[in-house]
C-alpha cells in the first residue's frame, strides 16, 4: 500500500464532518468530531513529518534524533546537555545515546564548557544545521496551512484552543 492510500484511508470523513460543522448538531456531535480530528492529529503527524523530512533528503535519521536536532538549535556556544534533556522530557541517559548516534552520522558534536569543565556542551555541525532547517520549513508550511483561511480573530481562537488543551495535557500528564 502506497504512502499516499494510507493517509487517505486514515482520514476523517471530511465531507461528513463538514456537513456536521454546518448544520445544527449537538454538544456531544461536537466532542465526537473533536474528539476524531485530535485523535487523527496524533496518530498521522510523526507519520507525515518523518515522511516530509525523507522527502526532504534526510533518510538517515530518526524522529527523537531529529526532534534532538531541533532541541539543540542553531547557536556557536552550543546547549547544555541538561536543558537539551529538560526540553525534550528526556533522560540524560537517552540523550546521551542520541547524541552518540547523532555524532556517529555527522549532525552534532559534544564539548566540555571550557568556563566550567563539568559542564557537556551540544551542538549542530553544518550538516545538523542544514537538517534543522529543513525540519523547520516542514513545520512552518504546515503552520502556514492551518492558519490560510483564518482571519484574525480565528487565528485568536485556534491559539486560545491549542493553548488551553497542551496546559490541560501538562498539567494532568507531566506535572511533577
Amino acid at each position: 500500500m502506497s504512502d499516499n492510500i494510507e493517509l487517505e484511508s486514515k482520514a476523517i470523513d471530511t465531507e461528513s464532518t463538514e456537513e456536521l460543522i454546518e448544520e445544527d448538531h449537538t454538544f456531544e456531535d461536537s466532542k465526537k468530531i473533536i474528539n476524531e480530528i485530535i485523535v487523527e492529529l496524533f496518530n498521522n503527524i510523526m507519520m507525515i513529518e518523518e515522511k516530509a523530512v525523507r522527502m526532504r533528503g534526510i533518510s538517515d535519521l530518526s524522529m527523537s534524533e531529529i526532534h534532538a536536532i531541533d532541541a539543540i538549535g542553531i547557536g556557536e556556544e552550543g546547549k547544555m546537555m541538561s536543558e537539551v534533556a529538560e526540553e525534550l522530557h528526556i533522560t540524560m541517559g537517552t540523550l546521551t545515546a542520541t547524541m552518540t548516534k547523532l555524532e556517529k552520522k555527522g549532525y552534532a558534536k559534544r564539548e566540555k564548557d571550557p568556563t566550567d569543565r563539568r559542564v557537556v556542551l551540544a551542538s549542530l555541525t553544518r550538516k545538523g544545521e542544514l537538517a534543522n532547517k529543513i525540519h523547520k520549513n516542514f513545520h512552518d508550511e504546515m503552520i502556514d496551512r492551518v492558519m490560510i483561511d483564518l482571519d484574525l480573530h480565528e487565528d485568536k481562537i485556534l491559539i486560545r484552543s491549542l493553548r488551553n488543551i497542551n496546559e490541560f495535557f501538562i498539567k494532568e500528564y507531566l506535572a511533577d
